[in-house]
């Protein structure tokens, strides 16, 4: 075998063996693909509402759950800069399935999929989000104080970074104990302006979209509507709340306490800006209030 022979059969080999995994590579183009085909969801779920508002409903609820998961995917890739194949087929999967089911002609392995995530699937943060008999239902409205586990700063702070709180008193419902203190709560960063020579008003909005109870994580809708320095809070203060609807930590303290911050300036959505000419500034042991905007259904811990 001549020198050119082996030279170009080596070529050959290299390629045969490099095609299938550079296949295999989940780009940021892809994720576009997933966020695109989120907003075409959305449009056919809206057409749906005029045919089946029920059904319609339950889409909303799981798409609202994929987008989440594209947002996971999303930063995961930027931060590791590698993505497994498998996630992003699985989500590209399921977002075609609500699509399909939308318009009335779903066929598929999820077209029979509840509205909640099922029994052992994962996310995030790799936890174990379930939808089971017993569960309690979190109402709309309810506010939980939780305390910030790390630093955020509209001047370093990106789009889609997750951080965790943890809660500071007992959620109780009905008599019983849903979230106790402790519990840990995930929030993302949905927008972010840092103070520049041409925007002195800095602006970050966060919220929260899960938390975790029993080792078990629960997707959320959660807004900040109060926030208050670590300084603010006395670290004696009762663990145990007084029931949905109310926040245990907070009251009282804003607007009369040194280190209250920012509760006049957190607009809708949750929206919080600095001082002219400032960053917005998070640092850990913030105190955040937090209100559900929607259901949250979580089976208590057993004691």
């Amino acid at each position: 075998m001549t020198v050119i022979h082996r030279t170009v059969l080596a070529a050959l080999v290299l390629v045969s063996l490099s095609g299938p995994v550079a296949a295999q590579v989940v780009t940021a183009g892809d994720i576009q693909r997933l966020q695109d085909s989120i907003y075409l969801a959305d449009r056919d779920v809206l057409q749906a509402r005029g045919r089946d508002a029920a059904r319609a409903g339950q889409l909303q609820t799981e798409l609202d759950d994929l987008r989440d998961e594209v947002i996971y995917l999303k930063v995961k890739l930027r931060k590791e800069r590698s993505l497994a194949r498998s996630e992003f087929a699985d989500v590209r999967d399921r977002i075609e399935n609500v699509r399909s089911r939308a318009r009335g002609d779903a066929t598929g392995p999820y077209s029979a999929a509840p509205a909640a995530p099922a029994a052992g699937r994962t996310t995030g943060g790799g936890r174990n989000v379930i939808n089971v008999a017993g569960a309690v239902e979190v109402p709309t409205g309810t506010e939980i104080d939780v305390r910030m586990q790390q630093s955020l700063n509209s001047g370093t702070t990106l789009v889609e970074d997750r951080f965790e709180a943890t809660t500071l008193a007992d959620t109780i419902v009905n008599g019983r104990t849903v979230i106790p203190a402790g519990a840990v709560m995930r929030g993302v960063v949905t927008a972010v302006e840092p103070a520049t020579r041409t925007n002195r008003t800095s602006r970050m909005t966060v919220s929260f979209d899960q938390v975790t109870v029993g080792g078990r994580a629960y997707p959320i809708r959660g807004t900040v509507t109060e926030a208050i320095e670590a300084g603010g809070v006395k670290s004696e203060l009762p663990r145990t709340g007084v029931g949905a609807g109310v926040g245990a930590v907070i009251g009282g303290i804003l607007g009369g306490t040194k280190g209250a911050i920012l509760g006049g300036v957190i607009g809708a959505g949750g929206t919080i800006a600095a001082t002219e000419g400032k960053q917005v500034d998070m640092p850990q042991g913030t105190v955040l209030r937090v209100r559900f905007d929607s259901p949250a259904q979580i089976t208590p811990a057993a004691r």
